[in-house]
């Protein structure tokens, strides 16, 4: 009886911390803003203005709050697709020189919090 109930209450507490957790870590601007320059993607995109890409905030609007938002930015910054540019014109995208996931799911999270 008495281990039984131990192990209901500590299944509780976990269950209690683990509803306040964030779903994602905070997000390492710094980090976040460098990889994006090192890997010169300012030349292409902006924060709040259209370029030969789109803005950070139109890819912000398209893939926040969707379920694999995250991962399909991944998949655009490390697998090199053909994309549409704004011109209408079609060119690969460069893929980021990182294979670090941490520093990936960080470039992505920084790009939908936009």
């Amino acid at each position: 009886m008495f281990k039984s109930t131990l192990t209901l209450v500590g299944a509780s507490v976990m269950l209690a911390f683990a509803s306040v957790a964030p779903a994602h870590a905070a997000v390492d601007t710094d980090a976040a803003q460098a990889l994006f320059k090192k890997n010169s993607c300012t030349k292409c995109h902006s924060v709040d203005k259209v370029r030969k890409g789109p803005s950070l905030q139109k890819i912000a609007v398209k893939y926040k709050g969707k379920a694999d938002g995250q991962e399909k930015i991944i998949k655009n910054i490390t697998t090199g697709p053909k994309l549409k540019l704004e011109d209408g014109s079609e060119e690969e995208h460069k893929i980021i020189e990182t294979k670090d996931t941490a520093e990936l799911k960080n470039l992505a999270d920084w790009i939908l919090s936009q």
